[in-house]
């Protein structure tokens, strides 16, 4: 498999290159609870490591400790664990390229700091917050956009590390390819001296996950559209610190070897194509000099390919998903009763596809089939109902003992201390009902507890409402009075309730639900003769009995 890190031996004329594996990453901040867009930029980050017998690396990104949110750390751990997204390197499993929290790297972005300023890439910030106001006041009263670099000190002093350090561009055109995006370009307008560590001793984002990347040879990036418009800004930056863009030879092949999930290949290129992917860049006439590698001559360090994920957007497909939205933290999914299996599915497929019509995906068809190619540009609808619906599919496909090992922790107060068998018989019963596990008390209460007439529900059916009370009770007492006499197995149940609708002349949409109603009081149930086989003749008949009195 050919990725964009190689070992080039000396003493060849011919250059060998021996490729490195896959080696993705997730890498987000600990600032609050895990929403959807960021676990799916984990998913597709793991899916592409473990369908090329690659490497998934956690690295949190814990630099802005004003949005530090206490716990957060641990909480990203558990989404990851929930869903069954394993590490083979990071925080919590340690790996060769430690530390993976980035307020533990910090002398490594000093060093590649310094080799910044030595190169004249680099210098300290002597403005305060209010002159930097007054420059971007001076720029809207000039009707243009506000530029850093246009302030440049002429000076500036020695950093020490009490000031903020800025990186000093290099304003150029950019043309890239995005594996998602495709094509990119943009002008030097968008380029500008950005912070590259503060004045707190901690690196930014634009900084520290270059830095990182290239350090824990990264292969793959991908990441929101909101860092899209900062790419220009990195690639400057990835020139100075002497990190290229691969030859476009080796990218295709990277991107093909990762489908083919081939672990090992060596291609030839000659000298040219390995001396023109480690040449430096020229100054430019905005001062900038050569770049600051921290990279050893015999290693030669390559740009990662780029995937930018589209925006997750609301149900209505009108604005980005929020919490107004109904956004939820991916653990309060898990314990309203959604599977980990239904999650991975469903957010796997906001944005990608496999081209066919299938819809649900095991974990394995994933791994299989997912390409970053497949991945659409436009954003990709918040449905609820659709993974309301996918829930049902999953449970569904679940053993009787797996469902049962499952709903442990969501059955009512009233079925804590049921029978063992009884309690597993009324699971068989319910689990072509469920859409999630969560609705297990409102499935099986009836079951375990008598319930309370409520003729409301009744009079608010469309169907029954049609009816008055007095048709209610005859209908009710012509069921008991043949149920009487039924044997109670689901389909001898079944006789008799197709009789029951010759005799009475209802629909079956009428007279079910109001057997339904009578005996369970419950908004929803399983399959109406195997939930009376359930119950029991006694309570089948005792219930309908205490409904009719109810209605008089």
């Amino acid at each position: 498999m050919l990725f964009p890190f190689f070992r080039l031996p000396k003493n060849d004329s011919a250059s060998v290159i021996i490729p490195l594996m896959t080696r993705t990453r997730f890498a987000p901040s600990p600032t609050g609870f895990m929403h959807v867009g960021g676990i799916r930029t984990a998913l597709f980050a793991w899916l592409l490591a473990r369908q090329s017998d690659g490497q998934f690396v956690l690295r949190l990104e814990d630099t802005d400790k004003n949005r530090e949110v206490e716990g957060s750390s641990e909480h990203i751990l558990e989404c990851l664990d929930a869903l069954g997204l394993d590490r083979d390197e990071g925080v919590d499993v340690g790996g060769q390229y430690a530390p993976y929290l980035q307020s533990e790297r910090l002398d490594i972005y000093r060093k590649w700091a310094q080799k910044l300023i030595d190169a004249g890439r680099a210098y300290a910030d002597p403005y305060t917050s209010e002159e930097v106001q007054a420059f971007r006041e001076q720029a809207r009263a000039n009707k243009q956009p506000f530029l850093y670099r246009n302030h440049r000190p002429q000076n500036p002093p020695a950093w020490d590390g009490t000031m903020p350090l800025r990186f000093k561009s290099d304003p150029k055109d950019y043309k890239w390819n995005d594996e998602v995006m495709g094509d990119l370009h943009s002008g030097p307008e968008v380029i500008d001296d950005f912070i590259l560590i503060k004045s707190d001793g901690y690196p930014t984002y634009n900084f520290a996950h270059i830095v990182d990347d290239s350090e824990m040879k990264i292969t793959h990036v991908i990441r929101g559209q909101e860092f899209l418009s900062s790419m220009p800004n990195y690639l400057n930056l990835y020139e100075a610190l002497g990190i290229h863009e691969r030859p476009k030879t080796l990218q295709a092949d990277a991107m093909q070897g990762a489908v083919e999930q081939r672990t090992e290949s060596y291609t030839k290129y000659d000298e040219g194509v390995a001396e023109n992917a480690t040449q430096q860049s020229t100054a430019s006439d905005g001062g900038a000099t050569g770049p600051a590698s921290g990279q050893t001559d015999a290693v030669q360090s390559f740009r990662p390919l780029f995937a930018t994920m589209p925006h997750i957007m609301n149900e209505q497909g009108n604005k980005k998903l929020g919490k107004r939205d109904g956004a939820k933290d991916l653990l309060d999914y898990v314990r309203d009763g959604y599977l980990p299996e239904t999650l991975l599915s469903f957010i796997a497929t906001l944005g990608w596809n496999d081209g066919t019509e299938q819809e649900v995906f095991t974990r394995t068809e994933l791994i299989e089939k997912f390409r970053l190619d497949r991945v659409q540009h436009s954003g990709a609808r918040f449905d609820e109902k659709r993974l309301l619906w996918m829930n049902g599919q999953f449970i569904r496909e679940l053993s009787l003992d797996d469902l049962w090992d499952r709903v442990a922790d969501f059955w009512p107060d009233v079925a804590r201390d049921a029978d063992h068998e009884y309690k597993r018989q009324v699971l068989t019963l319910a689990q072509d009902r469920l859409k999630t596990l969560h609705d297990i008390p409102t499935l099986t209460s009836y079951f375990f507890a008598e319930p309370e007439p409520n003729w409301q529900m009744i009079d608010d059916n469309k169907q029954l409402a049609k009816l008055d009370r007095a048709r209610h009770i005859e209908l009710l007492q012509s069921a008991k009075s043949m149920l009487e006499s039924t044997e109670f197995n689901a389909e001898a149940l079944q006789e008799t309730l197709n009789n029951l609708l010759e005799q009475t002349g209802e629909k079956p949409g009428t007279l079910f639900s109001l057997i339904r109603f009578a005996i369970t009081w419950a908004p929803f149930s399983p399959a109406l003769p195997e939930t009376m086989e359930v119950l029991g003749r006694e309570r089948t008949l005792e219930r309908l009995q205490k409904s009719i009195d109810s209605a008089r």
